[in-house]
């Protein structure tokens, strides 16, 4: 009997080897899975974007004119291929593993089986009993051969998942509202950029290098320069976009680093140049630029403003309507009219300065210089800032900083620029003929 057991303890021992070497495969697996769908997702995001191009609405006119369909249908497939391939080789390894893992337990079980059936030859142990041991054992084939690998494998996975979201939570996180409440609106009287050196993440080039500028309540000012002078990146510091540079941003003689994100979005209203094109009602279009405290009247004299009471009055349901593509019966806009939609969200607002940042490049010089002289008569006495590199939108500035190479080569008014004769100048009098018509 002493043998028996002994058998049996040598069997249980072995069974429990095979089923943590099953466990660490299992883990493995899991593991290697995981990276293989993070790996994939690269692909699978660069598909879904191609798969924009071939059915949007937006690349629609291209797609038909260029005919690049299948190109970009060749793209995307190689992309969702390289995808599928990634998740199925992991799949695969994964599947020969366990394979082998079961039929490590299959070998095993028969084995201490055959082991058996010596004692019960010599009746050391009773037909029942060995009938008893052997259902038992086999009944242990599906768990380690098969769900044992599975649940661990899929908690293997979690896992991964978990240490990745906990990453996630552990990054610099601002508890604050994401809409701006009336109560924490800051009034904005100067702004100084000191001494402000700014390189995006990841690269190597200053965009900004030691640049000073100073903007006072209720004056124009204008930014111009070439593209690529950094024009547009002054916003995103002033906007707080980006934290992490060089040198202090002041706003009322405090540094921008004391301010919250909350109380920095009270400040400012700015129409970009890829202003965002929401596809709802024009009502919810315009007041997105003050969703907790405009006012009827307010929203009035946006639309007002704007120049938007023709399109009001066009609309199905005035303000009501729904523009865009994607809602049934909505009306698509032209592109004049959207940028007004842009130029009316600034206007509801309630922000001390107010910013233009190239929303019109898509307009020809003379509608651009007509569409800035509009937005310079319905901010009199207000605080706003125009970027352009068409310096005939800049001629009703009070103040206009040349910005080249990342720091302020020139500032002035447009006839002390003018006079100094330098890049301003240079750059006005080469565009022009642009402007000749306007003359």
């Amino acid at each position: 009997m002493g043998v028996l057991l002994f058998k049996v303890a040598w069997a249980a021992l072995a069974i429990a080897f095979i089923a943590l070497t099953t466990f660490r495969i299992a883990i493995r697996g899991g593991k290697e899975n995981y990276e293989a769908k993070r790996e994939s997702e690269k692909h699978i995001s660069k598909a879904g974007y191609l798969s924009e191009i071939l059915i949007g609405i937006k690349p629609a006119k291209e797609r038909t004119h260029f005919n690049y369909s299948k190109k970009i249908n060749d793209s995307w497939h190689k992309q969702y291929e390289v995808a599928r391939n990634l998740k199925f080789k992991a799949s695969l390894k994964w599947l020969k593993e366990s394979e082998i893992g079961g039929i490590l337990t299959s070998l095993l079980i028969a084995v201490i089986i055959l082991i058996l059936v010596f004692p019960l030859k010599r009746g050391l142990l009773s037909i029942g009993l060995f009938i008893s041991i052997v259902n038992s054992t086999i009944s242990l084939i599906p768990d380690l051969a098969w769900q044992l690998p599975e649940y661990t494998e899929a908690i293997a996975q979690s896992k991964e998942y978990l240490e990745d979201f906990t990453s996630l939570l552990s990054l610099k996180y601002k508890n604050e509202y994401l809409c701006v409440s009336s109560e924490n609106r800051v009034l904005v009287n100067r702004i100084e950029f000191r001494n402000v050196t700014f390189r995006y993440p990841g690269t190597k080039r200053d965009v900004l290098k030691n640049l000073n500028l100073v903007i006072e309540s209720g004056k124009h000012y204008a930014l111009v320069g070439a593209n690529g002078s950094g024009k547009t990146t002054i916003t995103k510091l002033l906007t707080g976009l980006y934290e992490e540079f060089e040198g202090d941003i002041l706003i009322n003689n405090i540094s921008i680093k004391m301010y919250s994100q909350e109380e920095l979005k009270s400040m400012f209203a700015v129409v970009y140049q890829d202003f965002a094109k929401y596809e709802i009602s024009l009502k919810d279009n315009i007041t997105l630029g003050n969703v907790n405290g405009y006012s009827t009247q307010r929203f009035q004299e946006s639309i007002e403003e704007s120049g938007l009471i023709e399109l009001v009055q066009e609309l199905p349901r005035g303000i009501d309507s729904y523009i865009g593509r994607i809602i049934k019966d909505s009306l698509d806009l032209s592109g004049g009219q959207w940028q007004r939609i842009a130029m009316a969200r600034t206007l509801v607002s309630n922000a001390s300065l107010r910013i233009l940042d190239e929303p019109t490049a898509a307009l020809d010089p003379v509608s651009e210089s007509r569409l800035y002289e509009n937005f310079e008569k319905i901010n009199h006495g207000k605080t706003t800032l125009l970027i352009s590199h068409r310096l005939a939108s800049t001629k009703l500035a009070d103040v206009i900083y040349v910005i080249e190479d990342g720091a302020v080569s020139e500032h002035g008014n447009f006839n002390e620029l003018m006079t100094k004769n330098g890049s301003y100048a240079e750059m006005f009098h080469s565009q022009r003929r642009w402007y000749e018509n306007e003359n």
